[in-house]
């Protein structure tokens, strides 16, 4: 199957300072794709290249099948982007939002108010619909922003930071949301600033340094690319526990807690190794628990800027 996104060598500098230094990408479709990187990485850049709002200064890409350089049309009528910041009209009601990105795509009066319906149910906004979309929460607005974005069915969405500046229960709503989308074929883009939501979502991650894609891959496969990653075990018989440490060198012991600790990437052979030492001793653990390094390790240990809190990471 043809990938939904791919590019090879994107550039983009603005003046002196090079934004994008040749990232590649390959992005399945029907499947999350995750961008992560800090503040100034190129992620939004990345977002407008693909989705032709700015033009690459080298490089090649093709979304949905169309050439970026080639057929710019093309790619926008395959397409829904949700930026950073709402385009929901305030001053309007949530269906009169919806009624007017119906007419943007030309639908017909009749079209429109079956799609606006269809999503305003979808996104449990009927009760809100005619009233003015300042009276709306955070994740009102959020739900209201992605249902205008597909109102033109588009095959692929780019969602720059969808859930910035939601409470807790607005960003598991969206989270929904996003997995609904993909269930029903949609390819999903997403830059975030919470390394969490990329660990729920994303089938496949890249992480994005100083214009360069540092590294990327699932999620489990990214978190073994760092140190820190370790098997324990814990025993209450302390005959059991002695010869296990006779049987696995190298352990670091509690004798206390009559627990070791092994080095391990948390991959199935890794784990493997350890059980079948264990087995040839005749030895069973009360307690055996995998530690892998999670995504805010993984981004501390490939980005440059290391200082920031987790919380504000983009």
């Amino acid at each position: 199957m043809n990938p939904a996104i791919s590019a090879v060598g994107l550039c983009k500098s603005y003046g002196d300072k090079t934004v994008l230094d040749g990232i590649d990408l390959n992005i399945a479709a029907g499947s999350v794709f995750a961008l992560l990187g800090p503040n100034g990485a190129g992620k939004t850049t990345a977002v407008k290249i693909l989705s032709t709002l700015v033009t690459a200064d080298a490089g090649q890409a093709r979304v949905a099948g169309h050439d970026l350089r080639t057929a710019p049309q093309a790619v926008r009528a395959a397409i829904g982007v949700t930026g950073q910041f709402s385009a929901v009209d305030a001053l309007i009601t949530g269906e009169e939002n919806m009624l007017l990105m119906a007419d943007l795509h030309h639908l017909s009066k009749q079209e429109g108010r079956r799609v606006t319906a269809e999503l305003l149910e979808r996104f449990d906004l009927v009760d809100a619909a005619r009233k003015p979309a300042s009276t709306y929460s955070g994740g009102m607005k959020r739900r209201l922003d992605i249902a205008m974005t597909l109102v033109g069915s588009p095959r692929i969405i780019f969602l720059d930071e969808p859930t910035t500046g939601l409470d807790p229960r607005s960003r598991h709503t969206m989270w929904q949301v996003i997995r609904e989308l993909v269930t029903g074929g949609v390819t999903v883009f997403l830059t975030t600033q919470y390394l969490e939501e990329a660990d729920e979502l994303a089938d496949h991650i890249a992480v994005l340094d100083r214009g360069k894609i540092a590294a990327q891959g699932t999620a489990e496969e990214l978190k073994r690319l760092v140190p820190g990653g370790h098997i324990r075990l814990r025993f209450t018989d302390p005959v059991a526990y002695r010869a296990a440490v006779g049987s696995l060198p190298g352990a670091a012991r509690n004798d206390e807690s009559l627990a070791l600790t092994l080095p391990g990437d948390g991959s199935q052979r890794a784990l493997r190794s350890v059980l079948d030492r264990l087995d040839a001793a005749g030895i069973e653990a009360d307690e055996l628990t995998v530690h892998t390094p999670d995504l805010d390790d993984v981004f501390f240990a490939l980005t440059a800027d290391t200082h920031q809190p987790k919380e504000t990471l983009r």
